[in-house]
């Protein structure tokens, strides 16, 4: 059986090709003779570095008649939320070590990605502009009435 590292580089070949973990398992244990479960593989996944998980995170369709996306750094906010309202979406996909996550549009134009870890710390990550604490307010009450429902 191949070792870690050689299954790891394979792995992140098979990332940046855009293929889904489920795809490349069943390769991993085709390729190299092994059986190796969906966590084990998640797990090796996980402990790559340079791996943009935001990118991988799948999208609904676009519609050609959609606002521009929320993490273009020149976007300007949706034109059916109210000036200097704050957004917030929850990704479906979990970067390693964090419990929830997803994408956040301040009510000033900036955005980030946010996430919170296994002991509850609230973090950012990709901030582009600068939150206000207004800003940074009003998202801890948006997530609030997230995690509430």
């Amino acid at each position: 059986m191949a070792d870690n590292q050689e299954i790891k580089k394979f792995i992140a070949a098979e990332l940046a090709a855009g293929r889904t973990l489920s795809e490349i398992q069943s390769e991993v244990n085709a390729k190299f003779s092994c059986k190796m479960t969906f966590m084990e593989l998640r797990i090796l996944a996980a402990e790559l570095e340079n791996v943009d998980w935001a990118a991988l995170d799948p999208t609904p369709p676009k519609d050609d008649a959609r606002e521009p996306e929320a993490d273009a750094p020149d976007a300007t906010p949706a034109a059916g939320a109210a000036p200097g309202k704050t957004t917030v979406e929850v990704s479906k996909v979990l970067r390693p070590g964090a419990v929830a996550g997803g994408s956040v549009r301040f009510g000033s134009g900036a955005s980030a990605e946010w996430y919170v870890d296994q002991f509850g710390r609230l973090g950012l990550d990709k901030v582009s502009g600068e939150p206000t604490d207004s800003d940074l307010q009003e998202f801890q009450k948006e997530l609030q009435s997230l995690f509430a429902r």
